[in-house]
């Protein structure tokens, strides 16, 4: 079965026939929102690819860390892209219990998602959390849905977490960032893990040549000079782009391959 790119203004269906990457990734997690087909190709892909799992939490743990650095650094914004099905350590609640008055906006364009995230994302009643059922590939679209709860005259801290590997073309991805990044104010913020065949991860090579042919959407791996050319106008801050794992954490933390790095725009 061969996956195929999806228009990104076309409505998404609940397709339970073939795998998809928030299910899968759930099941990876130890969730329990996800399918048999999720859980045959998660398997799969955690055969080929061991590390797989081990990539699925320190990504969890980097958003922890990245969203107490930013409130931190005093942003109350947050536009996740790529969300994903939501957990007990949201975007929302990791900003909203240091600083209630947070505002959120999530996006994601799987129908499974929607429906979790409405029934689930609440918030407190200092800060404000909205969905948006759009694709990465139309910031457009994101920006003027965000609009209605995010004020882009104020700093924003973009996430884009594990969500540039589904956006196929260099220059498609490019346009993207930069399309987001230009709509929000200066001392802006910007966050993104992407998976690599860099930092041991060799076999990821084969891991995504497995999915790309049984589940959906496609994904790619970059080295990090290709990511760093996604972001080429944005100030990387220190530790740089390193493992995920590894960024301001833990010096003896086990490095995973996948790659990190939060940028402001100045």
């Amino acid at each position: 079965m061969s996956s195929r790119t999806a228009d990104p203004d076309e409505a998404p269906r609940l397709d339970t026939s073939v795998a998809h990457r928030a299910r899968v990734w759930d099941w990876w997690l130890g969730g329990k929102d996800n399918f048999h087909v999720d859980r045959v190709a998660g398997a799969r892909v955690k055969e080929i690819f061991p590390e797989v799992v081990a990539v699925a939490r320190a990504d969890r743990e980097f958003l922890a860390r990245v969203v107490r650095f930013l409130v931190d650094a005093g942003v109350r914004q947050f536009l996740d892209i790529g969300t994903g099905l939501p957990r007990a350590d949201n975007t929302h609640s990791l900003a909203q219990r240091h600083a209630p008055e947070s505002r959120v906006v999530y996006v994601d364009n799987d129908p499974l998602v929607l429906v979790h995230a409405r029934a689930l994302l609440t918030g407190g009643p200092e800060g404000a959390i909205d969905y948006i059922d759009a694709d990465v590939r139309n910031p457009d679209r994101i920006l003027h849905a965000a609009q209605a709860t995010l004020n882009f005259s104020e700093p924003v801290g973009v996430l884009m977490l594990g969500v540039l590997n589904f956006v196929l073309d260099d220059t498609e991805a490019h346009r993207v960032v930069h399309g987001l990044m230009n709509a929000v104010s200066s001392g802006s913020y910007l966050a993104v893990t992407h998976p690599t065949h860099e930092l041991g991860g060799d076999a990821n090579r084969e891991a995504m040549k497995y999915w790309n042919a049984h589940a959906t959407p496609p994904i790619r791996t970059r080295g990090g000079n290709e990511i760093r050319r996604l972001i080429d106008d944005l100030t990387i801050l220190d530790p740089g782009l390193v493992s995920c794992a590894r960024w301001r954490n833990d010096a003896d933390a086990p490095s995973v391959p996948q790659y990190a790095a939060v940028c402001r725009k100045p």
